[in-house]
């Protein structure tokens, strides 16, 4: 078959498979109960959303580009020189704005075997090449991390706590993994579900970017805040890795509702304490109430459990699946990250999970 000819996109992008999101919708159920995409159970602050709606007659207005209040904001939360973060539209937009500014041709970025799907994506969109390093019980291994580098290793890619698995590793790893690498290596380390960890030898990254010039922390606004339609995520890392990202960023990657109401979602803490304490609760009882059915679930610190089924015909995470939906259920599919025969569950309200395990307690007979 022929086509025309036309401009051709740079080598490896066709290559790429786009990301899929989580489902949102089943046919013939009008308001499915959707936990597939790790989504916060308790939804936005009210004050987050007055703030968002407050905004609604200045839309023609181009918002501020550098960020400036949101960010000093950032900075009294977490006790950050506001100089030293950057804004984005979600934790994938500086993600991908992170591997354009250090990634080239002939290069390559390193990410677990389960890790995000945004890191090879972003690696390959990039002219580099991915490298996936094995994980331990799905679990990053610091080790198989630092065997994997090479001389042409440029960035390393780390969600922690992880995404799908919700395992996490130590501050002390993390250090480790830190020394292990060249200084010229960028360790990326994305902490999206920071907020939902219950461990005392778990650190988001703060004090490691603080301490280093080659350490970048990613958060994100879309889990514990409940603003992920508003797509709003931050980064904090050495002065010369944020000038290099600014000079990259689009003058507006953000938009000024999203940054009103992440605004007004960091200063109301009883929101966020709510929605920990809903976690802490949930998380548990799904571990427990899972593992009863005969199934095994991965140990997790986020909000959100991965559920493996067995191999055999009809218990099958695909037959799950099916008879989930049946039910206006919705989990997530995660073949693409090479777990065919799992699913991931968002922790939702108590009314979602308890209908979610007794649907599995169905269909596991």
């Amino acid at each position: 078959m022929t086509t025309a000819a036309g401009p051709a996109p740079r080598p490896g992008i066709l290559g790429i498979t786009p990301y899929v999101g989580g489902e949102a919708k089943i046919t013939g159920v009008e308001r499915p109960i959707r936990l597939a995409s790790n989504e916060s159970a308790l939804g936005p602050s009210a004050k987050a959303v007055a703030a968002y709606r407050a905004l609604a007659g200045e839309i023609h207005r181009y918002p501020d580009g550098g960020a400036d209040e949101l960010r000093e904001a950032l900075g009294r939360c977490h006790g950050l020189d506001p100089a030293r973060i950057v804004c984005g539209a979600g934790s994938d937009d500086l993600l991908n704005l992170l591997a354009d500014a250090f990634l080239r041709d002939g290069d390559e970025a390193i990410h677990t075997t389960h890790g995000f799907l945004v890191y090879p994506i972003a690696t390959l969109g990039s002219g580099a090449t991915p490298v996936a390093a094995a994980e331990r019980n799905y679990t990053a291994d610091v080790d198989a991390m630092l065997a994997a580098v090479s001389e042409r290793t440029k960035v390393v890619f780390l969600a922690n706590p992880n995404n799908p698995t919700g395992t996490y590793v130590s501050f002390d790893e993390i250090k480790r993994l830190r020394r292990g690498l060249p200084p010229h290596v960028l360790l990326v380390l994305d902490a999206a579900y920071a907020e939902y960890v219950r461990r005392n030898d778990y650190e988001a990254g703060i004090e490691l970017v603080a301490t280093s010039e080659n350490v970048v922390m990613c958060r994100t606004f879309s889990k514990i805040y409940g603003l992920a339609a508003l797509r709003l995520g931050w980064l904090y890392g050495p002065a010369h890795i944020v000038d290099a990202v600014n000079r990259i960023r689009g003058p507006f990657n953000v938009n000024a509702p999203a940054m009103a109401a992440g605004i007004a979602a960091i200063a109301d803490s009883a929101h966020i304490a709510a929605a920990q304490a809903h976690n802490e609760r949930w998380l548990g009882w799904l571990l427990d109430e899972i593992s009863k059915l005969g199934l095994t679930v991965t140990p997790s610190v986020a909000n959100f459990v991965l559920i493996h089924f067995p191999k055999a015909a009809g218990r099958t995470a695909e037959d799950a699946d099916r008879f989930l939906s049946s039910r206006g259920l919705i989990l997530r599919r995660v073949s693409a990250y090479k777990l065919p025969n799992a699913l991931r569950m968002s922790v939702g309200s108590e009314e979602a999970n308890r209908l979610a395990v007794s649907a599995l307690s169905e269909f596991m007979g």
